[in-house]
Order: C-alpha cells, then sequence, then structure tokens
C-alpha cells in the first residue's frame, strides 16, 4: 500500500533523482518531471509506482496538475545554475517555483496537510549577504524573499510548506569536490519532510534539519 503521493519537479538528475529513488524504495507513488524526454532516461530505468511527466518549469501548469491528481508532498528541486543568462535564472529560479505551487494550492490539488519543499541554497541569505554570488545568489534570494511573502496565506490554505538549502552536492552543479553525496542529501530531506510540523512552517531549513538564517 502506497504510503502517499509525491512529486518532484526537476526529478530526473543530481538531487531529484535521488529524491525519486528515495520516495521509492520508502514506498510512496512518485511523480517525477522532465524538461525533455532524453532526459527522462535515468527515471525509465527506476522500478516502481513512478509517473514520469514533460515538465519545463517556464510553461503552465493545467495539464500537470490534471495528470498528477492530489498529491501529499511537493517538492520543486528544478533550476538552473551559474552561466544561465540572467533572465533565464530569474524566471527558473526565482518566479516559477512559487507560481507553479501556488497554481497547485489554487487547484486544491494538495491534501489536507500536505508538505511544500523548494529547494533554495544558502546562498540566497540576506543576512551577511555576499554581492560577488552574482547572479544564482540574487535568484535564489529574490526566491526566499517571495516565499516569505506567501508562507502566510500558503498556511491558511492548509499547506506546510519550507524552503530548503540541499547542502554542497556532487551533482553536476555542484561538481567534485562537493562534500556531500546525493543520498546524504536526497536521505535528509526526505528526513526532514517526514517530521515536518506545522510550527515548522514558513521557513528556511537545510538538509540537515538545522534552521537556517534569512
Amino acid at each position: 500500500m502506497s504510503r502517499g503521493s509525491v512529486l518532484t519537479i526537476g526529478g530526473n538528475r543530481g538531487i531529484g533523482i535521488g529524491l525519486v529513488r528515495r520516495y521509492l524504495a520508502d514506498g510512496w507513488t512518485v511523480h517525477a518531471t522532465t524538461r525533455n524526454v532524453d532526459a527522462a532516461r535515468p527515471l525509465e530505468a527506476l522500478e516502481g509506482p513512478l509517473f514520469v511527466h514533460r515538465f519545463d518549469v517556464r510553461e503552465d501548469t493545467e495539464e500537470l496538475i490534471e495528470a498528477v491528481g492530489s498529491l501529499d508532498v511537493l517538492i520543486h528541486n528544478a533550476g538552473v545554475g551559474r552561466g544561465t543568462p540572467r533572465d533565464v535564472m530569474m524566471a527558473v529560479n526565482a518566479d516559477a517555483p512559487v507560481r507553479i505551487v501556488q497554481s497547485f494550492l489554487d487547484a486544491n490539488a494538495l491534501n489536507s496537510g500536505g508538505k511544500i519543499a523548494i529547494m533554495t541554497s544558502q546562498m540566497g541569505a540576506r543576512r551577511g549577504r555576499n554581492d560577488s554570488l552574482g547572479d544564482y545568489g540574487d535568484s535564489k534570494a529574490a526566491l526566499n524573499d517571495e516565499f516569505r511573502n506567501r508562507a502566510a496565506a500558503w498556511a491558511e490554505g492548509g499547506a506546510v510548506a519550507v524552503v530548503v538549502h540541499p547542502g554542497w552536492v556532487r551533482t553536476d552543479m555542484g561538481g567534485d569536490s562537493a562534500p556531500l553525496s546525493v543520498e546524504e542529501s536526497a536521505d535528509g530531506i526526505v528526513a526532514l519532510l517526514d517530521d515536518l510540523t506545522p510550527e515548522q512552517h514558513g521557513r528556511f531549513w537545510t538538509w540537515d534539519g538545522r534552521e537556517h538564517d534569512w
């Protein structure tokens, strides 16, 4: 029997596919998105109740919401890294996560008490901010700011939502010298969400359950 239904937006590589693997292993029904068909091949090799959806975060969400149905957990992991044009980075990293989460809530697609995690970065923290972090840091700071603006309304809608720094992880974006494996980061994020309470809503957490300064 499934423990519930989870959607990972940006689930075909890196931390995203790590989350997909972990939730499948834990007995969940898993939905994952990928931006194009070719990028879906790593997901197609996995076993279990997994449904893969082609979706670009800059697109309308109506078809995705209809295909996924009701959810217990929504994780927005998709993002772009340094070297991406600033306008694209802001659209993908800052604007899309909030817009997509809002559309799922507006459609009542999240079950009562459902949990939402948006992947951010410690580079988006405003306190002690280093201007040299560039467009990537700017995009994550803008994401964090808008999340804080929406948090109260999202709580009134019954969601428990947080932003999460997944750590410096050995992925294409994080590089080979990063200290964390994908599995360590994914395990920590899943544990954080499993134990998430309404009192933790609207806050900034790290993959290993520590609260982060804004």
